[in-house]
């Protein structure tokens, strides 16, 4: 009991940053999608990103041959050769990508202290949504996986290894597509929990209208970025980290000035549609005005 006790908090002592980075899902998936959502999204999520690693150790697909190195299963929790955390992160990399695609295709209206994405069932479950979100986790995979390579390095530690060196900083190419084909599979899977978990007109549980509450998720996906950044630049890679960081300008000013060209220029039908599927939404004219 005391060795299960002692992995456990192992699990998340060696690992803070993986673990505030999950408190971080939580504080923006909830309010926007509910509790039973969340957890049924991170128990398929986790499951999904488990397989995935599972099989490509042991078969080479999605990711390639790739291996871990077990130095630390004695402190932190490990599950048939895969570390728990790393599994896990897929979670909230998932959300966050989705969360941000949600974003960029929503209309948005603001006001002086709020901003609502005026999304609608289908554009949550929408192809596009679909599409964008993979190809936004899968970015993420691309400034991540080099430096995470790097770990001896830094404090995550040198876990994993490829059986041989690929052509981005040691990546194989395989990896990413593995990834976007994961991404896309998870993401589908929390379109699928959104679609059918509670599909009635009655609130979720946890449903709240926070201020700028559909900023958390870009903010998150923007968080993992800078502190991966950071660590590369931390590290004396700083070819990588340039290479990371002009990967990401494009796409990003691409968003952003998409969100701004949009904000405030919607149909009233987009915001009519809205309030049909979410009447609760902070996007209600009564609930606008008394927040000015």
């Amino acid at each position: 009991m005391g060795d299960m006790l002692g992995i456990a908090v192992g699990t998340v002592t060696m690992r803070p940053y993986v673990f505030a980075f999950f408190a971080a899902y939580l504080v923006a998936a909830v309010p926007h999608l509910g509790w039973r959502k969340v957890a049924l999204f991170t128990v398929a999520g986790y499951l999904t990103s488990f397989v995935s690693e599972f099989s490509s150790i042991n078969t080479g697909i999605p990711y390639g041959w790739y291996y871990y190195i077990d130095t630390t299963s004695a402190r932190e929790l490990w599950i048939a050769g895969v570390p728990f955390f790393d599994s896990l992160s897929y979670v909230f990399l998932a959300y966050c990508s989705y969360a941000t695609a949600l974003f960029v295709v929503s209309p948005v209206k603001a006001w002086r202290w709020n901003l609502v994405t005026l999304e609608t069932r289908a554009i949550r479950r929408s192809f596009s949504v679909l599409f964008l979100g993979s190809l936004f986790q899968v970015f993420l995979d691309i400034v991540v996986d080099p430096v995470a390579l790097q770990g001896r390095r830094w404090f995550l530690g040198q876990i994993y290894g490829y059986r041989e060196a690929g052509t981005h900083f040691g990546v194989p190419l395989s990896n990413y597509l593995g990834w976007w084909l994961v991404s896309f599979v998870m993401i589908f899977v929390l379109q699928v929990i959104d679609r059918r978990v509670g599909a009635g007109r009655k609130k979720p549980a946890g449903v709240s209208d926070l201020p700028f509450r559909p900023l958390y998720g870009p903010v998150l996906y923007l968080s993992v970025i800078a502190f991966n950044l950071g660590v590369t630049v931390w590290i004396g890679e700083r070819l990588m980290a340039l290479t990371g960081l002009f990967i990401f300008v494009l796409p990003l000013a691409i968003a952003a000035v998409t969100i701004i060209r949009r904000t405030n220029r919607y149909h009233k039908e987009e915001l009519s549609d809205h309030l049909r599927d979410f009447p609760w939404s902070a996007a209600a004219p009564g609930t606008v005005e008394r927040s000015r």
